[in-house]
């Protein structure tokens, strides 16, 4: 009797909210067809494209007529490629976000596997001949180089290349062992062997003694189950030495860490904190390292060679079979919450994930977000504090200045330069941060009122003076500046406002005798710039340091002592709800830089509203007490996190295409489930920039009481708009719990 055909159901990466079911490819053994797992890559055909799908299930029965379905061309693994939690993850990311689960699988593979000539890179293994294993213990004395390796390959064979690696044992010496007769090497692409160091091999230098409230937190850490904690530690009071316990200890029981941090610029610090404390593999995954890299460092996690993972938000989906922690630093950063195609956050998928595989997560910030301090304080989270910086430094002092009563030099107040040469004359740094990039945001004509705009988008052009040009920051549009206003024709524009670029010319001409380093996106370009700054400011020579908040987060300048804001109105004054919260978060991470070490530290905070109540609180009291002064407000005005909030978001050439669009929507959304408390929709109303790009933006906000009202309705509703024959002509998105209301 045949036997019955397999239905294979695939998740392909398309925009279509289901799956796909497939016969098994023709040429199949019987051995071959019972080595089909979930997680595995097929090769199929779909109209006249070929795709690579990820294998959900394997059935004999099918929801179409079997004569219907196509066999799919090959299988492109022996092993699956996605397994266990990741493969559970992408199903939850994909029901959470109401994202199509094929562009969600496809997101957590590195670019290579995506195509169906991506394969796995070998790694290669050494391993002592018989030759190796008889040689007597003192016979390669004279080589220190190869004594050591031989030993490390006499504890540990087989042992991978960058296991070795990891215990200083570089390729040539490995080869003069080849040469002798005494270790061979070979490659595979799975594997089973070891790669772990022995116990006493994975501290490179001895960890540093905690003090009694990093104790206390390390303390409170569960290391067999899940657990979720919220580190609220203040800046430069030594979170960073609470996560390396954390992880030791993980090392020590032989699994793996995965460390989260924000931003790209703080990845090599972190990876060079660690390498110098661990002697384990690290491997990075984030969008900088090369394609062919992120593959091997994507394998190295895969195969658990790489010990400790740290990458930016993609890595949430990193491989790991031997995972013991994951660590979310400065968990409250919008960083952490991608803003297209797959709208998910990070920081919550890693929660997730760790409940998944029982293992503790950690998330540090000395600002949390409101949404994690709301759950800390709820006792949802376990919540560890530590209120006084690390060793002998202290706490920065915080001033504001009244703008209305200063003399301003380019935005900069007298008050401030003054502080600035008095920080310069006792040879300390200063920090100035200002956070926008460019000479002026506005490029204007005094005789008409003319203003350089983008033609793309509803905003100013940015005037650029290195090299000069005016520049869009939202869709990236540049022109040459104008001679003469394109309007009346006067000769003479003006540049107002300031950006870091005229702050950069500002501070020179006061200090001409004191090197100005100006820190944004137009001058970190080159490969290792923040690393080539942190050495150059370690040196401690008089500076000063005017920047965007690239500067904001994580580093630590030991002699910079003086900082200054020079705008925080902007957040006062922004029409998003987080507005407040992100310009607390801001100013303290910034002020954060100062006074990291003996020297104390001031922050002097530049404002046309320095009385405002809540700036008010976060300069007298502290973050926290900021932070539940606004929880407060959110909970009276049933704003997150006491409500769930969703955006439809659709853009078109013509406006009335996505207004129409997101009115269909709201008639439909109010058709499934009529407004009540438990749901509210406010729109369609246009974005904070009506038109980007030259496309009209809207958006339809919905609000709920709780998450499963939220998913009930949207994914109903997304099956709904899918129909609408305008949604084939406006580009629309679902964005769950949005981060960004613009």
């Amino acid at each position: 009797m045949p036997e019955p055909p397999l239905v294979l159901t695939l998740a392909l990466p398309t925009p279509l909210y289901r799956h796909f079911e497939y016969l098994a490819p023709l040429k199949l053994d019987i051995d071959e067809r019972k080595a089909l797992r979930p997680g595995m890559r097929l090769e199929v055909p779909f109209g006249k494209q070929t795709l690579v799908g990820v294998l959900l299930s394997i059935s004999h029965k099918s929801t179409y007529p079997l004569h219907k379905l196509k066999p799919a061309h090959k299988v492109l693994d022996t092993t699956p490629i996605i397994t266990g939690d990741v493969l559970a993850l992408c199903q939850f990311a994909a029901e959470y976000y109401q994202h199509p689960l094929g562009d969600v699988m496809m997101s957590a593979l590195p670019q290579k596997l995506r195509t169906s000539d991506g394969t796995l890179p070998q790694t290669t293994y050494w391993q002592l001949t018989t030759e190796g294993k008889g040689l007597s213990a003192n016979s390669l004395k004279r080589s220190p180089k190869q004594q050591s390796a031989w030993q490390a390959l006499l504890t540990h064979s087989p042992i991978s290349e960058p296991a070795l690696s990891a215990l200083n044992i570089d390729k040539p010496t490995l080869r003069q062992l080849h040469k002798k007769g005494l270790a061979e090497s070979f490659q595979q692409t799975h594997s089973t062997c070891t790669s772990t160091p022995a116990t006493h091999t994975i501290l490179k230098e001895p960890h540093r003694i905690l003090n009694t409230e990093q104790q206390a937190a390390f303390d409170a850490l569960t290391f067999n189950s899940f657990q979720c904690s919220l580190l609220e530690g203040i800046t430069g009071s030594g979170k960073t030495e609470v996560y390396l316990h954390a992880i030791e200890r993980v090392l020590h029981a032989g699994q793996q860490a995965l460390v989260l941090v924000p931003e790209i610029g703080l990845t090599p610090q972190t990876v060079a904190r660690f390498a110098a404390r661990f002697g384990v593999p690290i491997t990075q995954l984030h969008s900088s390292v090369a394609k062919g890299a992120r593959l091997e460092n994507w394998h190295a996690a895969q195969t658990g060679q790489a010990r400790i993972i740290i990458g930016t938000r993609l890595a949430v989906f990193a491989p790991a079979p031997r995972l013991g922690i994951i660590i979310v630093d400065e968990e409250h950063d919008s960083s952490f919450k991608q803003q297209e195609g797959l709208r998910y956050n990070a920081r919550d998928l890693a929660i997730l994930r760790a409940k998944h595989n029982n293992i503790p997560v950690l998330m540090g910030s000395a600002t949390p977000s409101l949404e994690s301090l709301h759950n800390a304080l709820s006792g949802r989270y376990q919540h560890l504090r530590i209120t006084e910086r690390a060793g002998s430094a202290s706490t920065p002092t915080m001033q504001r200045i009244d703008m209305r009563k200063q003399t301003l030099h380019c935005g900069i107040a007298q008050a401030s330069l003054d502080a600035i040469g008095a920080t310069l004359a006792r040879d300390e740094q200063v920090l100035v941060f200002i956070n926008r990039r460019g000479f002026a945001p506005s490029y204007i004509c005094q005789s008409c009122g003319w203003s350089a705009a983008c033609k793309f988008c509803d905003a100013r052009m940015t005037l650029h003076s290195k090299p000069r040009k005016l520049h869009c920051h939202h869709c990236g549009n540049q022109s040459q500046t104008p001679s003469q206003c394109p309007s009346c024709y006067n000769p003479t524009l003006t540049a107002l406002g300031q950006g870091t670029e005229r702050a950069e010319d500002v501070l020179q001409t006061s200090f001409k005798s004191y090197k100005v380093i100006r820190v944004d996106q137009d001058s970190m370009q080159r490969k290792n710039a923040m690393a080539a700054l942190t050495t150059q400011l370690n040196e401690g020579k008089p500076c000063l340091l005017v920047g965007t908040q690239m500067l904001a987060k994580g580093h630590h300048f030991p002699n910079v002592t003086l900082v200054v804001i020079v705008d925080t109105d902007q957040g006062l004054m922004s029409g998003d709800f987080r507005g407040i919260e992100r310009m607390g978060q801001l100013i303290v991470q910034v002020a954060g830089r100062a006074g990291r070490e003996e020297k104390p530290g001031t922050v002097l905070i530049q404002s046309y509203r320095p009385e405002h109540p809540m700036l008010e609180k976060l300069v007298t009291e502290n973050y926290h007490n900021f932070a539940q002064s606004l929880l407060l407000e959110r909970q009276q005005s049933l704003m997150p996190p006491f409500s769930f909030m969703a955006l439809l978001r659709a853009e078109a050439k013509h406006p009335d295409s996505a207004r129409g669009l997101l009115t269909q929507a709201a008639q439909l959304a109010c058709e499934i489930m009529p407004p009540s408390d438990n749901c509210r929709y406010l729109g369609p109303i246009p974005a904070f920039m009506e038109r980007r790009n030259d496309r009209f933006r809207f958006q339809l906000q919905l609000q709920f009481s709780n998450r499963q009202v939220r998913a009930q309705l949207l994914k109903a509703l997304i099956l709904k708009i899918d129909k609408l024959p305008l949604s084939k002509r406006v580009r629309w998105s679902i964005d769950v719990d949005p981060q960004d209301m613009g």
